[in-house]
């Protein structure tokens, strides 16, 4: 029997119809390749209209180019990079910036997968002297990998002691439409106009196919991408299927549809587990995932049925994903099975 993915990702999901439909719609006939088409330019028109005119908008195939690539045009390799330790930076892209970048690094403690400035100042030593990493990024995720999310001012104060203190600050926004879907608040409400100075936007995890976005707030600050991205080996060709996703995306504001059902389902899920006796959710359900603390036991039995991450072993802390596609259903059926088992 295969496993029901529903809960381990929302990448295990399937791409939205409407998405679907462009990509079909854009595949007739000929036109320019490598960006230079109508599509992709149609696409970053929409994506400054919601940024800003003043901010250069490049695509690229995946989450952790547009991380490390964007990263890799304002760093250098005596730079670094200030993160929370649970960010998906640090844990989970293979020491690609070390490797592509060959700066440092630091992993920063949290409860919460948030920072603030009491967390970040003990770290930023040394600017100046020859003998150490000099300070220079902040890279914060929104919603975080443990599902909570930056209220504005939060960004807004990070913002700015990074630029107090000579830096900038980078925004992983692989989950920005269900952290702006939870504060109810248009995209740049948590980015652009609260100090961001790259954003990394994606929308692959919420009913894209692939493809992600690099938005440089100052141009200035973008202005080695196009060179970076190629050998980056990230700069595609036929570049129309990822700016037509993002056109069919952000038309009707599909994003925030999709992000508020994601959402609600994690609310859903997090007020069933609730209810049983036993278990004990660790984390402020903010975005579209679940964090808890279920006997050891029954993760073991619901694993046969079900695919989900065990987020800590020693503790048998798990995270359960909701994603565009998830049905209450999905959420009745897999409480009732942990019932029995608990």
């Amino acid at each position: 029997m295969s496993l029901f993915a529903g809960f381990g990702s929302d990448n295990h999901s399937g791409v939205h119809p409407d998405i679907i439909k462009a990509l079909r719609d854009v595949n007739e006939g000929y036109t320019i390749a490598y960006g230079l088409d109508e599509y992709t330019k149609h696409a970053i028109d929409k994506l400054k209209k919601i940024f800003g005119k003043q901010t250069a908008v490049f695509f690229v195939y995946n989450g952790t180019a547009a991380n490390i690539l964007g990263l890799k045009s304002v760093t250098d390799s005596f730079h670094s990079i200030y993160c929370a330790e649970s960010a998906h930076l640090t844990v989970h892209e293979c020491c690609g910036p070390e490797n592509f970048i060959g700066c440092k690094l630091v992993n920063i403690p949290t409860n919460d997968g948030k920072l603030t400035i009491d967390l970040i100042e003990p770290y930023v030593i040394g600017g100046g002297d020859p003998h150490m990493a000099q300070p220079h990024v902040i890279s914060l995720t929104q919603a975080t990998e443990l599902g909570t999310v930056y209220r504005p001012k939060e960004i807004q104060k990070l913002a700015d002691f990074a630029h107090a203190n000579g830096m900038l600050l980078h925004m992983d926004g692989a989950r920005l439409c269900n952290a702006a879907a939870f504060l109810k608040v248009d995209l740049n409400e948590i980015c652009g106009k609260v100090g961001v100075d790259i954003l990394s936007f994606g929308g692959t995890k919420n009913g894209m196919m692939f493809g992600e976005a690099v938005v440089f707030f100052d141009k200035e600050l973008s202005k080695n991408f196009e060179f970076i991205r190629k050998q980056g080996m990230q700069l595609t060709s036929k570049m129309r299927y990822i700016s037509t996703q993002f056109s069919a995306f952000l038309h009707a504001d599909l994003w925030l549809y999709n992000a508020q059902h994601a959402n609600q389902m994690a609310q859903l899920l997090a007020k069933e587990l609730r209810r049983i006796r036993g278990l004990k959710i660790t984390q402020k359900v903010e975005a579209n995932m679940v964090y808890a603390i279920i006997p050891n036991h029954c993760i073991t039995a619901l694993q046969k049925k079900y695919y989900f991450h065990r987020f800590n072993e020693r503790t048998c802390e798990v995270r359960l994903m909701c994603a565009f596609t998830t049905k209450k259903e999905d959420v009745f059926e897999f409480v009732r099975d942990l019932q029995k088992y608990i």
